[in-house]
């Protein structure tokens, strides 16, 4: 496995539409050694998930944990998902506001609207169908990582831009203020 260089906001691939994964080469060598590489890439800089495209892969592949990560202290656990060919629909027109932060924006953090439940449809790592349900901050880091596999980052869909912040101003004049669920 290798830790894969992550992105910046600025580099072209971030604003790229992913392109799908043809079910036959989800079993590959190469997208399974990719899938790898990401959970390790993401774990290594202590991200809840990482895109496909951010490692300058333009695939519709994205990762998804959280388990005592220090970027997330009080997030719920979130056991490994990976995210093949991902389709998202809101379950309820319900929007709440939350700060997120991202890897490829790294040291800044801002206020997101998110819906607060989802529904995903995606493949596996097997290549097998997932059809979930998920809530709260498992659906926040959901849309967070598709969108990016659809040439979105969290920065384009601040309301408040004045909400855009340095991780330390943030901590020393933001933290308390409004809840935290990044």
């Amino acid at each position: 496995m290798a830790i894969l260089k992550v992105a910046r906001l600025g580099h072209p691939v971030l604003r790229q539409q992913a392109e799908r994964v043809l079910p036959a080469d989800i079993q590959s060598a190469q997208v399974q050694q990719l899938i790898d590489d990401m959970i390790e890439t993401m774990h290594e800089y202590d991200g809840a998930g990482l895109a496909a495209n951010q490692v300058h892969v333009p695939r519709q592949i994205a990762v998804i944990e959280v388990a005592k990560n220090p970027r997330y202290p009080d997030a719920p656990e979130i056991p490994l998902t990976v995210l093949i060919n991902p389709m998202v629909t809101p379950t309820s027109e319900e929007i709440e506001e939350g700060w997120e932060g991202c890897l490829s924006v790294p040291d800044m953090r801002g206020v997101v609207p998110r819906y607060t439940a989802v529904r995903l449809e995606c493949l596996d790592r097997q290549g097998k169908p997932v059809d979930l349900v998920a809530k709260d901050f498992f659906a926040r880091v959901i849309q967070h990582e598709t969108d990016h596999l659809n040439g979105i980052v969290y920065v384009d869909r601040i309301r408040d831009m004045r909400t855009l912040s340095h991780i330390a101003e943030w901590q020393r004049h933001w933290l308390g203020v409004r809840e935290q669920s990044d």
